[in-house]
């Protein structure tokens, strides 16, 4: 098992009605990178949020507590909490 930390920024987009859409996730190599991306996609989406969190990517398991690196606009539970 081989934990890393990994980098993510996760971008919404209007769903059906009222709901948000989340569109593919993108990885990033630094958090710096993940929070530079999210922040240069904050105008042109409805929520973005970067974040870092420890994972076994291998195996699909990913830390229930990641580290908010970056967010704005409209995000669904559990991202939308302060």
């Amino acid at each position: 098992m081989a934990i890393e930390t990994v980098h993510i920024v996760q971008a919404y987009v209007q769903g059906r009605g009222r709901g948000l859409k989340a569109e593919q996730q993108m990885g990033c190599k630094t958090a710096e990178e993940a929070r530079r991306k999210a922040e240069r996609l904050a105008p042109l989406r409805l929520g973005v949020v970067a974040f870092s969190a420890s994972a076994d990517t291998e195996m699909g398991d990913y830390d229930e507590s990641p580290v908010i690196l970056f967010k704005s606009g409209q995000l669904p539970p559990p991202w939308n909490e302060d």
